[in-house]
């Protein structure tokens, strides 16, 4: 019988162990995560307003609760938890589906100063993570600079011009609802460095924009010009076409009685965040003009842009797990077809999936079908990796080493604390914030597996 540790409880990690038990009748699959709860980023990355994504989370708990598959929650792997040789000993395979634990840095002076966050921070916040700490994002805070132009830049400007009446029915957690809900951002800047016709949105996700009540989008024409794309998007594939479409019907003067205007500005690359009064004030970009081969070179030029929040959102990146082999070039595990190479070589019975995989691109689904391959792989490899004789149960062995997991009862008694606590607040499901509260709400449901 083969016994696989996935871990990570995210898309990856749900198709990972789903493929595993359609692909082999007698798989046996733990899914341990770091945190007490599942589905990694379906839970705490997808906004709280877009219902449709969140929904997926019906589909991934199919698969924690298949009679083949267990859920082992508050599970850390590496530095403080399971090393990742241990597993290694515990069970035939064992599969990472880690993602990309952090984002990318501007690189430029004043990027510290107080009132800087990274997007994938201001999104903990308003998720819930239970890593996340509530440092007043929006306090004193009038003017935001978004730097980015892919979906999680859309997302948070969304969230920053969203009022009360919208989000109050979502689950984010009450704290983030109220300080949301007082916020006097008036200004939102989303910026880019590049121009409109390469931005990295979706169409649906910037449509979005558009429908948020109280609030005007306008783009700068003239600035927008300097792709030539936007006057002509004929010639694009039908994706940034429908983008640039859509920016073309917001160049008309934004409406004065809105409260919030959100602006979509390009080709200013953010070189300096300037200080004012001890925290971020202003952020001076550098304009830049397409250089003819898909990028944009520097034109001396300068602006400075008024933010006393600014949340950069330029891209993800994997980091080192103790214990596995890691590219710092690419930020993934080396891999031939999810086979973790050391030196070149196939290690065996170790395996990644997703993001780590293969870097932070794709959508939720894209995960399907690298977990297949990765599964492929896997049980290609499995005649040879089940000829070693395991324990019965690794459980045993992972309380000696100190670790008590949240088993999946554990978290279907966090799903009924959530529940009453939104019931408490006249409102639906609202999420636990912080580790305490998540645990304390799953030994109540006696899911916090007590070791020997």
């Amino acid at each position: 019988m083969l016994r696989v540790a996935v871990v990570g409880s995210g898309p990856s990690g749900c198709y990972t162990a789903q493929h595993l038990v359609q692909l082999d009748p007698g798989a046996r699959v733990d899914v341990l995560d770091r945190l007490p709860c599942p589905y990694g980023l379906v839970r705490y990355g997808v906004a709280p307003d877009h219902e449709k994504i969140k929904s997926l989370q019906g589909s991934l708990r199919t698969v924690l609760e298949h009679e083949r598959v267990r859920f082992l929650g508050a599970v850390p792997v590496g530095p403080g938890g399971v090393a990742a040789a241990r597993l290694r000993e515990l069970y035939h395979a064992v599969v990472y589906c880690v993602g990309a634990a952090t984002d990318r840095h501007l690189g430029v002076p004043g990027e510290d100063l107080p009132g800087s966050w990274s997007a994938t921070e201001f999104v903990s916040w308003y998720s819930a993570h239970p890593d996340a700490a509530d440092t007043g994002f929006l306090r004193g805070v009038r003017s935001a600079v978004v730097v980015g132009v892919g979906n999680v830049a859309v997302d948070v400007t969304r969230m920053l011009a969203r009022g009360e009446g919208e989000l109050r029915p979502t689950d984010m957690p009450h704290t983030a609802l109220t300080a949301l809900a007082a916020s006097e951002v008036a200004e939102i800047h989303m910026v880019g460095r590049r121009g409109p016709s390469q931005a990295r949105f979706t169409t649906k996700e910037l449509r979005e924009l558009g429908t948020l009540p109280d609030t005007a989008v306008h783009v700068d024409a003239a600035e927008a010009a300097l792709d030539p794309a936007f006057a002509d998007p004929s010639g694009l594939p039908p994706p940034r076409r429908r983008n640039v479409e859509v920016l073309r019907g917001w160049t008309a003067p934004p409406r004065p009685d809105a409260r919030r205007l959100i602006r979509l500005r390009f080709f200013l690359r953010p070189v300096e965040l300037l200080a004012v009064d001890g925290r971020v004030g202003a952020v001076r970009f550098e304009r830049t003009a397409p250089d003819g081969e898909g990028g944009v070179t520097g034109t001396g030029r300068f602006e400075d842009v008024e933010g006393q929040l600014v949340l950069r959102s330029v891209g993800y990146r994997g980091v080192p797990l103790e214990g596995l082999p890691f590219d710092a070039a690419t930020g993934t595990v080396p891999h031939l077809a999810g086979r973790v190479l050391r030196g070149g070589a196939v290690a065996p019975g170790e395996y990644v999936a997703g993001w780590i995989k293969r870097g932070p691109t794709g959508v939720i689904g894209t995960n399907r079908s690298c977990a297949k391959e990765t599964v492929t792989s896997l049980l290609e490899d499995a005649p040879s990796l089940t000829a070693r004789t395991l324990p019965d149960d690794p459980l045993p062995a992972l309380r000696a080493e100190g670790v008590h997991p949240v088993l999946w009862q554990g978290w279907e008694s966090v799903e009924r604390a959530e529940s009453r606590l939104g019931a408490s607040l006249g409102r639906g499901v609202v999420k636990l914030p912080d580790w305490e509260s998540l645990l304390t709400a799953a030994r109540e449901g006696d899911g916090v597996d007590p070791g020997p």
